[in-house]
């Protein structure tokens, strides 16, 4: 059971809570924010007090998200990590040792 209502170019429609504290979001917002079921949704306060419903992306949503062509490279994680702090420590020790 909903009820619908659009005022100031904004949708609203009022939904039940179950004692368990479920509720259903309704067809258009769902499609609207490209949740699927079963997914998952983000409550958020803003400072101003509003609450705000965002989408969850599934991790194969999230496949590729921050690769770039750039970027690719067949190196574990571990190791670029390892390159770059030895790399940092060179830079270091370069800089005091240029201060003394």
């Amino acid at each position: 059971m909903s009820e619908t209502e659009q005022t100031n170019n904004s949708e609203k429609e009022i939904v039940a809570v179950t004692k368990h504290g479920q509720a259903t979001i309704p067809k258009r917002f769902r499609e609207k924010l490209g949740i699927e079921a079963p997914g998952k949704v983000l409550f958020r306060e803003t400072e101003d007090g509003d609450v705000v419903v965002e989408h969850v992306r599934s991790p194969s949503e999230m496949r590729g998200f921050a690769a770039r062509s750039e970027a690719a490279t067949d190196t574990p994680g571990s190791e670029i990590l390892r390159e770059k702090r030895d790399q940092d420590r060179n830079e270091r020790d370069a800089q005091f040792s240029t201060e003394e």
